[in-house]
């Protein structure tokens, strides 16, 4: 028997290495002295073809040992349930892709298993191509997709086919300017042409890690200094903050780095509204600052960072908290140690892998701490305060430095937790890292954090699927790492449920953009600049005349919009669908948000203003400024009815005068922006 006839159901190992991270831990390392030629990829094949044939001791369809341990990580493939549909159906749309595509989608993901770009090899109806950096090997044999090297343990192994990655492959880079717009907007903040030609000319991935790669511009911090605000007059404003984080929002040219900065702010809330302290501003651009240069680091890191800054400590009282005192009846403030929990970890419910929630003998969730619980873990939170070390009453740096231990202040106790005992007299510091190793460390946080990250950037109704495959990156990226953000990320935009085209028309995928998204996707998306270089962008919270929303302005610790939050009396109820940015939406912020965009359309807002040039240029065709509003706004996802009607509208508008051109333009945007197919980001 040749190697042409292999019988693709028994001849092979099916495991689906090709699927997982690259460096995956445990795989054997790259060995020298391993075969290297074409012949032993197709020796290996041979032999897998007598063993299929009988010829041999035993057939090769085994489970690959070297691979086992890690097949959690390796589930790119469709379920088995669904592949003989998947095939048929990309056979008869003859949707399949080539092995070209296969092998260059497979080097473009995954550089350290396939580096380079090896010229194609073929024999006995296999086309292949030979890695001699890694020492594997990756080739098409009809439409099985297969590997050997140290990838997988120098065992020849089936991967799948090419129709199990046929979606995958599709989805790596963006076939169109609506699908470049689209990943754009989930990524970042807004799509600019030269973004979205960026995008079409690379894979997202490696125009993800060209981001990841991006260094931190400006600082919050750096930038208040750099407009005098540590003058005395302004130590109790907070006006400063705003004016700052718009600024960081709108022009830095970090934009991912900056719109996950603004995730993380929705998840470790600290508000302008509860710092009250001299300096307050600079405490509000310390906090911003961490977590802009955390958004790609480690969670743990971030963790400790956050439970360490000032403004944090001041907010959920960290600062000043003190042990306990029998004399007084004095107990440690359980207000951090609560929410660290409740909010920044583990949440209320035991989960599952997948994000849901595990379910007790009863039916009933179980819940993941109690008064005991709070009580113990606060005491690792005692003995915290300002380190005025170098402060002055112009460099505030006692709003910046993490805090300092006192530790007389630190509680002598014991504390036990999730079966974890921090003894009596422990140093506060060890106490502190032993209380935040084990919140990192518990199951619920990689599925608590990797969803609500998935509904800021993605959708609000994440399937379990899509959570537990990106939990599992959050608990090892591939490289047995734990809590890498950067990877966390990626695995969120970068899902095949993220960017498949078939969510588009599902009537449960997708989320309502919230305010501060849409102000920020308006300015930049129209290259607004500050005409006095200083961006006095006030707080725009008021319902009724403004956004009705502004960042670093929540009412409270629970963000402006709760995660579970469900819309009442909606099909959404029913339905146990949640819509968390609907918490404040309401008659007010609708009309509130129309008035407020009219006028900032128009005019801009303080001294920050657009530039619609771009627009103009488009004025005497009203189809063609619609349609260019619908890409770069709505990533073309406004109805061909929503199109007609506001093309028609605005036709109507003369433009035989230069203030008639720019209502023309003023309204098309305004209209675009008011359209519910635009506020529901898909």
């Amino acid at each position: 028997m040749t190697t042409a006839t292999i019988s693709r159901q028994s001849s092979v190992t099916n495991q689906p290495i090709l699927a997982g991270k690259e460096n995956v831990p445990g795989m054997a390392p790259y060995d020298s002295n391993a075969q290297t030629n074409a012949s032993a990829f197709l020796s290996a094949l041979a032999a897998t073809s007598v063993a299929a044939c009988g010829g041999g001791s035993g057939s090769m369809a085994t489970a690959n040992p070297a691979a086992a341990p890690y097949q959690p990580l390796l589930n790119q493939t469709e379920p088995a349930a669904r592949t003989t549909a998947t095939e048929a159906f990309f056979a008869t749309a003859q949707s399949l892709p080539t092995p070209d595509q296969l092998m260059d989608w497979a080097e473009r993901t995954y550089p350290a298993l396939f580096p380079e770009h090896p010229i194609n090899q073929s024999s006995d109806g296999i086309l292949y191509r030979f890695y001699a950096k890694s020492g594997n090997y990756l080739g098409v044999l009809g439409i099985d997709v297969l590997v050997l090297g140290p990838m997988s343990g120098n065992v020849l192994t089936r991967v799948g086919t090419l129709a199990q990655f046929a979606e995958s492959i599709a989805t790596a880079s963006a076939a169109s300017d609506k699908e470049a717009v689209r990943f754009l907007l989930q990524a970042q903040f807004s799509a600019s042409d030269a973004e979205i030609a960026a995008v079409r000319s690379a894979s997202y991935a490696s125009w993800l890690d060209q981001q990841f790669n991006t260094p931190a511009s400006l600082t919050g911090w750096d930038a208040l200094m750099g407009k005098g605000y540590n003058d005395i007059a302004f130590a109790n404003s907070t006006a400063p903050a705003d004016y700052m984080v718009w600024h960081q929002l709108i022009a830095s040219p970090d934009a991912v780095r900056k719109r996950v900065a603004l995730a993380l702010s929705e998840f470790f809330v600290v508000s302008s509204n509860g710092v009250n302290i001299s300096g307050r501003s600079f405490a509000m651009a310390a906090y911003w600052d961490t977590l802009v240069a955390n958004a790609f680091g480690n969670y743990r890191t971030l963790l400790e960072a956050i439970t360490l800054n000032p403004a944090m400590g001041v907010y959920l009282n960290t600062k000043g908290n003190q042990k306990e005192d029998s004399a007084t009846g004095r107990q440690p403030d359980e207000n951090y140690g609560r929410e660290v929990m409740q909010l920044f970890t583990i949440g209320l419910y035991e989960l599952n892998a997948d994000g849901s929630n595990k379910l007790g003998s009863t039916g009933q969730p179980i819940e993941t701490y109690d008064q005991a619980t709070v009580t113990n873990i606060a005491r690792a939170f005692t003995g915290w305060d300002f380190d005025t070390t170098g402060a002055t009453s112009t460099n505030l740096l006692q709003v910046r430095n993490p805090m300092r231990l006192i530790a007389s202040r630190h509680s002598t106790l014991a504390a036990t937790f999730f079966g974890t005992t921090i003894a009596a007299n422990t140093d506060g510091t060890a106490a502190l890292k032993t209380a935040l190793d084990t919140l990192f460390n518990h199951a619920n946080t990689g599925p608590f954090l990797s969803k609500q990250l998935i509904q800021r950037l993605v959708t609000s109704n994440p399937s379990p699927a899509y959570v537990g495959r990106v939990a599992a990156v959050f608990n090892n990226n591939g490289a047995g790492t734990r809590g890498d953000l950067k990877a966390v990320v990626k695995a969120i935009l970068l899902d095949t449920e993220a960017r498949s085209a078939a969510n588009l028309t599902g009537t449960t995928w997708g989320k309502l953009r919230e305010p501060i998204v849409r102000f920020t996707q308006w300015a930049r998306s129209f290259n607004a600049t500050s005409s006095t270089g200083d961006w006095k962008i006030p707080d725009l919270t008021s319902d009724s005349t403004r956004l009705g929303q502004s960042p670093m302005r929540s009412g409270s610790v629970f963000n402006f919009f709760r995660p579970g939050y469900v819309p009442p009396n909606t099909a959404l109820a029913p339905a146990a669908l949640v819509a968390p940015e609907f918490q404040i939406t309401n008659e007010s912020t609708v009309a509130g948000y129309i008035n407020f965009m009219q006028t900032t359309i128009q005019n801009g807002v303080a001294d920050v203003v657009p530039n619609y040039n771009n627009e103009l240029a488009l004025v005497s065709d009203p189809v063609a400024l619609v349609n260019r509003l619908n890409l770069i706004l709505a990533a073309g996802q406004l109805s061909a009815a929503t199109l007609s009607t506001i093309s028609s509208a605005i036709t109507s508008i003369s433009t035989a005068t230069a203030a008639g051109q720019k209502n023309r333009v003023y309204a098309a945007v305004l209209l675009v922006m008011a359209s519910p197919q635009y506020l529901a980001q898909k």
